[in-house]
């Protein structure tokens, strides 16, 4: 494949099958590490369908959530399912965000920056709208090796065709290690930095069950699946499942890692 294909994102219903379902568990594991105090107003930037607003309200007494995606479909699903008065949603850019200065006591984000282009912008968009003395804070996938559901796709993809290994979201996404990301905050002036690993148990009932959400045709790799001839496909398919031995009762157990960061303004 010579050019790379256009990655998709913004329909909810093939995002909760592929990464939202883990992504929850993460957040939840997420907020607990950053412990912004309740009644606090927050900032959700790139927001998705709306999983870190909904662990928001579940562990705090959040003031205000104002949260942000460049997604109409995903800000369109996030309204629907959450009606809470205390949070707003509306479609913008990340990092050039619509926010006063020094508004919120922390602005989060889950699983965005690396999509962003200029991952400095945004985090220093979102440093900007937090007060003195809140907090900033991220988390992202890792592409490397610890997200082990995109890290089997990708292995596999490139065994069968190696040609196309600068697709890999490991090598697309090098921001997605703690360094960097320590260094990305540290850059934009933030004091006590610091990054820890979220490791969260993914299992899949069988393989049916690992395999079809890479059909959905959102995010890279199933936009990349989408993309290949029917043979590919079916190699690819086939040698994950060779890989992916299950347990007696049939289940593929992996896990996902994250990396989260979080500084003071």
């Amino acid at each position: 494949m010579n050019d790379k294909p256009k990655e998709n994102w913004g329909s909810a219903g093939p995002y909760e099958r592929y990464v939202g379902r883990w992504s929850r568990k993460v957040a939840e594991e997420f907020l607990d590490w950053i412990s912004v105090p309740s009644g606090a107003a927050w900032a959700d930037v790139g927001c998705g369908t709306g999983v870190l607003v909904e662990c928001i309200l579940a562990k705090y007494e959040p003031k205000s959530i104002a949260a942000i995606d460049k997604a109409e479909g995903f800000v369109a699903e996030a309204r629907r399912n959450i009606t809470e008065p205390r949070v707003s949603f509306k479609t913008g850019d990340a990092a050039a965000l619509s926010w006063d200065m020094d508004t919120f006591d922390a602005a989060v984000s889950g699983l965005v920056l690396n999509f962003v282009s200029d991952h400095k912008a945004m985090a220093s968009e979102m440093a900007r709208v937090t007060k003195p003395g809140g907090k900033v804070a991220a988390y992202v996938w890792d592409y490397g090796r610890g997200m082990q559901i995109m890290r089997q796709f990708w292995d596999a993809a490139i065994a069968v065709s190696p040609h196309d290994s600068k697709l890999d979201q490991a090598e697309r996404f090098p921001i997605c290690q703690p360094e960097p990301l320590e260094a990305l905050f540290r850059d934009i002036g933030l004091r006590s930095v610091s990054c820890r690993a979220i490791d969260v148990p993914t299992v899949f009932h069988d393989f049916e069950d690992f395999w079809s959400p890479f059909l959905g045709k959102q995010g890279a790799a199933p936009t990349y699946l989408a993309s290949v001839d029917d043979a590919t496909r079916e190699r690819i398919r086939a040698l994950l499942k060779s890989r992916l031995v299950p347990t007696a009762d049939g289940k593929i157990a992996l896990t996902a890692r994250a990396w989260a960061v979080q500084g003071i303004v």
